[in-house]
């Protein structure tokens, strides 16, 4: 796996994010074992687990991998790649493809900490020579 793979065309919905942040973690996993990291935190049913990650399957973000008479999943995009991407489309769509725009509408609307300005500073400096 590796970012210059094909990215996946379909979104990725937010609760297939969620069985994708499962498999980010420890890919290889089976349905069950997914299911126990989600189902009670979500109200979630094993078959609910099973139809996303076919759904994930179809889109090309994961592979299932026979293992018997159940199928081991993992993940066919890393998490900085798909995060990458998803990053670009909010600043293209919202911002006119501008950060800063992004980062002004923050700090304007106080969504951003005395913290959270300190590690964009910090970060600023590290990416300046």
């Amino acid at each position: 796996m590796n970012s210059t793979e094909e990215p996946v065309h379909e979104r990725i919905t937010e609760a297939e994010l969620a069985v994708m942040d499962v498999l980010w973690q420890r890919p290889r996993r089976t349905a069950a074992e997914v299911c126990e990291e989600v189902c009670a935190a979500r109200g979630w049913s094993p078959a609910t687990v099973k139809t996303l990650l076919s759904r994930l399957v179809q889109k090309g973000a994961i592979a299932a991998e026979p293992d018997g008479r159940r199928y081991l999943y993992s993940p066919l995009i890393e998490r900085a790649a798909y995060v990458g991407g998803e990053s670009r489309r909010l600043v293209d769509r919202l911002f006119g493809g501008s950060a800063a725009s992004l980062v002004a509408h923050l700090a304007e609307t106080e969504a951003l900490t005395e913290d959270d300005l300190a590690e964009i500073e910090a970060l600023l400096k590290e990416l300046r020579p």
